[in-house]
C-alpha cells in the first residue's frame, strides 16, 4: 500500500516503487516481475486505486444529507468510470497478459458494475468505518501494475470528471456476477470489460475522451505501438496449442 498523495506524487511514487523493489530483489538473488498474470490459475497481480476528490478540505465524494454512500457527485464520478471503462481499459490494462488477469470467476473485475461489497465490482466504495464518513472513497479495480500510471490517471480523472460535467446517472449497486452466464449478465444490462487487447484497442480508437486527455500525439502513438504488439502476439504459436492440438490434427 502506499499513502494517499495528489495523482500526479503517486504516479511517481509508484514508478519509484517499481525500480526499489527490482533493485532490491536483484540484490538477493532474486526477480520480482509487475507482470498482470504470471501464473495460470492463480490470482493475478492488480494495482487497485482509490480515489478521492476535494473541494478545498472538503470531501465531495461525501454528503451527509443521502442516504446513498456516495455524493450526487461522487455518483456522477463513478458513473463515468462506468460510461467510459471500455475505452480505458487499454490503458490500464496495456499488455496482451492483461487480459488472462481479467477473468470471470476471480475477484478481478471482469464487468463494467459497481458496489460496496463483492469484490468482482470494476468500481468499489469501501465501507466507512463508526466516525470516519467523511473519509468515502472509490476503488477503481481494473488496472494491474505494468500500466503507465500517468497515463491512466489522466485517464481516471478525465472519465469521472466527465460524468460530473455531463450529469451521468448511475446505474444500480450490482450483486455478484459470480454465478450468472453470459445471457444472464446482458439481461441484466451488464456490460463486460474488453476481453483482449485488440478490443480494449478498438473500444480506445474511438473514444473522444482518450483522445482529448492524452492528445493526439501519445493517441496515435499508443494504438500504433499496442497494435503491433497485438500482431505480434497473433503470429505465436503457444505452449497450450501444442499440448491441445498437435497430438489430435
Amino acid at each position: 500500500d502506499l499513502r494517499y498523495t495528489d495523482a500526479l506524487s503517486m504516479a511517481d511514487n509508484i514508478m519509484t516503487f517499481r525500480l526499489v523493489v527490482r533493485e532490491t530483489a536483484m540484490e538477493q538473488g532474486v526477480y520480482a516481475t509487475f507482470m498482470p498474470k504470471p501464473l495460470t490459475g492463480v490470482q493475478g497481480s492488480g494495482m487497485h486505486t482509490h480515489l478521492s476528490l476535494f473541494e478545498g478540505d472538503a470531501n465531495v465524494f461525501h454528503d451527509p444529507e443521502q442516504n446513498h454512500p456516495l455524493s450526487e457527485t461522487g455518483q456522477k464520478f463513478v458513473a463515468g468510470l462506468l460510461h467510459h471503462a471500455a475505452e480505458i481499459t487499454a490503458v490500464t490494462n496495456q499488455l496482451v497478459n492483461s487480459y488472462k488477469r481479467l477473468i470471470v470467476g476471480t475477484e478481478a473485475p471482469s464487468n463494467i458494475t459497481w458496489a460496496r461489497n463483492h469484490r468482482a465490482a470494476l468500481v468499489r466504495v469501501p465501507v466507512t468505518k463508526p466516525g470516519k464518513e467523511s473519509s468515502v472513497r472509490i476503488e477503481y479495480r481494473s488496472p494491474d501494475p505494468a500500466c503507465n500510471p500517468y497515463l491512466a490517471y489522466s485517464l481516471l480523472l478525465a472519465a469521472g470528471l466527465k460524468g460530473i460535467d455531463e450529469g451521468y446517472s448511475l446505474p444500480d449497486e450490482a450483486a455478484s456476477m459470480l454465478d450468472l452466464s453470459p445471457s444472464e449478465r446482458a439481461a441484466a444490462g451488464v456490460k463486460d470489460l474488453p476481453q483482449s487487447l485488440s478490443e480494449a484497442l478498438d473500444a480506445m480508437e474511438g473514444s473522444e475522451l482518450v483522445r482529448e486527455a492524452l492528445g493526439d500525439h501519445i493517441f496515435e502513438w499508443f494504438l500504433r505501438n499496442k497494435r503491433a504488439e497485438w500482431a505480434e502476439y497473433k503470429a505465436q504459436v503457444t505452449p497450450f496449442e501444442l499440448t491441445r492440438y498437435l497430438p489430435t490434427w
